[in-house]
């Protein structure tokens, strides 16, 4: 939940300038939870396979929210 609602308020506030640390606060918050499901699998919470999935679906996210960010640093 972390990482779109640092989205919305990045947009929420005045600028790009405000919007890139909220990005960056995001991007902070994806690897929090990339750890996190590393962690759930180590224990047995989640499989390997749901874990191998999940794990894909954080790497893309990651790839757009990072494309966002420096596209909005270059601006």
């Amino acid at each position: 939940m972390s990482v779109p609602t640092n989205i919305v308020e990045g947009y929420a506030r005045k600028g790009d300038k405000e919007l890139a640390r909220f990005l960056n606060i995001a991007i902070g918050s994806l690897a929090e939870t990339e750890y996190l499901l590393g962690f759930a699998n180590r224990l047995g919470y989640i499989d390997t396979t749901d874990f191998k999935e999940l794990e894909t679906l954080n790497d893309d996210v990651s790839k757009a929210l990072w494309t966002f960010y420096k596209k909005i640093i270059s601006a």
